[in-house]
């Protein structure tokens, strides 16, 4: 085992349990570092959450911060999305899938900075309060 390994697996955990999409983290790693292909890191990606999410999920729920109502029609969506795209990813082929991946991210980086930018704007100039939104 390998520190950059440790690190990627403990900074995709962290990042994953607060549901900010920690396999982006792992699935960098895997691809930059490891050089393994965009759909067997995506996979590995997989494997890697089921016991992150099986022990955050546990603990969201002891919290009481999981409205079980509401994830049922997302859990189906996710169902039929998840065959979608393993078709896709199979078709479509290991080039493409990566350069969807890297134009997803670049897409939620510009969106971050949107929000970054609309957030700083609506900051109160003198109180230093931000408003909960």
């Amino acid at each position: 085992m390998t520190v950059a390994a440790l690190l990627a697996g403990l900074l995709s955990g962290i990042i994953g349990s607060m549901g900010l999409g920690g396999g982006t983290v792992l699935i960098i790693y895997l691809s930059f570092f490891k050089h393994e292909k965009q759909i067997t890191a995506g996979g590995i990606n997989l494997l890697f959450f089921i016991p992150i999410a099986i022990i955050s999920v546990i603990i969201y729920a002891k919290a009481k911060d999981i409205k079980w109502k509401l994830i049922i029609p997302i859990i189906i969506g996710g169902i039929i999305g998840c065959f979608i795209g393993i078709f896709l990813g199979k078709t479509i082929g290991n080039v493409w899938l990566a350069k969807a991946f890297g134009g997803f991210l670049c897409f939620l980086g510009v969106k971050e900075i949107i929000n970054t930018v609309k957030l700083y704007l609506k900051k109160p100039k003198k109180s230093g309060i931000i408003k909960k939104e």
